[in-house]
């Protein structure tokens, strides 16, 4: 009976797989960016990494039941059956498109904004622009400014206060020995708080705030732990300050990794809905579904989402990977920790706050706050300019696109 799925489920899936492609080439990138640019893995170990984690996350905390794809943009139970068939179809192939074009120039752009602007773009021609919520896309405007100010902000004193306590010290090795453990509890907290708040949210734990905070606590105090005996192998070395300082830098490549790590998981748990999120509304409009209610993800969808999420990590990955690591600022290990580590505390603040943000902006963000810590000479504003326009142009594109797309799939299976 599987085999006899009508043809708008086998599309709608086929586009699923394209868009999750699409999402693991340019947004996943940005988890393992930064390790890739400050040398923490090779580009290969990366794609490894984060294939591993984005699929887990994907899979295992993807979620049983999406409606956050619509993000409140749409009044849904205005649209006819027909109508959402065909505009999620759009809303998919329009933001895949997209994000293939940012791709191949290696422009990080928010996979999440480009499926919202989607959206917006079919549902003003399908039941008219008074059905779309502007104030949900003012916020959406809103975040492009507070995600990577935030971001960057956070970073920037990160890395400040690293240097401060360590790297300008004039026995840095002594000095990482014995703040280390500090360093390592707020990784394994900050951790524990991203996997909470965004990495297993949709497996619906009841945990409140100060169960989380206690929970995460605890995991920092074993993170504490596993950091002094790590730091207890970090030795004096020659006199040479230079290899001195390439000890330090080898306990920032753990601590960077490891909340790499933790936001490529929580990002596989959330992003994938904007593959599996338009999905699995089809195939519950299509089996008669009432419409504007929660869609089930089944589990195929979910293997669906993050099978494409690692086919593209693996294929063009790469591309968004140089240019987040490389092509905006020089990054060592300790700068590639504060900017992962500020992007890391964005994503918990934000997620608490209810505050819509953007793991591409965040990311690209921390990285900018890193680069003006050596001041302004140290990014390449070139690039810069490149990445902040492609945000402002991604709703717009991915509306107008969308909307192409709908008068196409409305002839086509109309």
């Amino acid at each position: 009976m599987e085999l006899m799925l009508p043809p708008e489920i086998w599309l709608a899936g086929v586009l699923a797989l394209y868009m999750a492609w699409a999402i693991g080439a340019n947004d996943v990138a940005n988890a393992m960016g930064t390790s890739v640019g400050s040398g923490a893995l090779t580009i290969r170990y990366a794609i490894l990494v984060a294939a591993v984690l984005e699929f887990s996350g994907a899979f295992l905390a993807g979620g049983h039941v999406t409606d956050t794809v619509r993000k409140g943009m749409l009044d849904m139970t205005l649209l006819t059956s027909d109508q959402l068939v065909h505009g999620m179809l759009a809303a998919l192939t329009s933001s895949a498109t997209l994000l293939l074009v940012a791709t191949r120039y290696g422009v990080p752009v928010s996979t999440t904004h480009a499926i919202v602007g989607a959206i917006v773009g079919f549902g003003a021609v399908s039941i008219g622009v008074e059905a779309v919520k502007w104030a949900k896309v003012g916020q959406i405007v809103a975040s492009w400014i507070t995600s990577p100010l935030l971001a960057g902000v956070l970073a920037f004193f990160t890395f400040q206060l690293t240097r401060a306590l360590i790297l300008d010290t004039e026995n840095p090795i002594e000095r990482v020995r014995r703040l280390g453990p500090a360093f390592f509890f707020y990784v394994f907290f900050m951790i524990g708080l991203v996997t909470l708040f965004k990495g297993l949210k949709n497996l619906n734990l009841d945990l409140d705030l100060p169960q989380a905070l206690l929970g995460s606590a605890l995991l920092g105090l074993l993170g504490a732990g596993l950091g002094w005996l790590f730091l207890r192998t970090v030795r004096e070395g020659a006199r040479d300050p230079d290899r001195r300082f390439g000890q330090v830098e080898r306990v920032f490549v753990v601590l960077q990794i490891l909340t790499a790590c933790a936001v490529a998981f929580a990002h596989g748990s959330n992003d994938v809905a904007n593959s599996i999120g338009p999905l699995a509304a089809i195939v519950g409009a299509v089996d008669g579904a009432e419409i504007g209610a929660q869609s089930a993800v089944r589990p195929w969808m979910l293997a669906v989402g993050g099978l494409g999420i690692v086919l593209g990590l693996a294929t063009w990955g790469y591309r968004v990977m140089e240019t987040v690591g490389k092509r905006i600022t020089e990054l060592t290990p300790s700068r590639g920790f504060a900017a992962e580590l500020a992007a890391a505390t964005t994503i918990v603040l934000a997620s608490r706050m209810g505050i819509p943000v953007s793991t591409t902006h965040t990311l690209v963000g921390a990285v900018l706050g890193v680069g003006l810590a050596r001041g302004i000479g140290a990014l390449d504003l070139r690039v810069v300019g490149m990445i902040v326009t492609s945000w402002v142009a991604t709703l717009p594109i991915a509306a107008g696109l969308a909307i192409f797309f709908y008068y196409f799939f409305k002839g086509l299976l109309g």
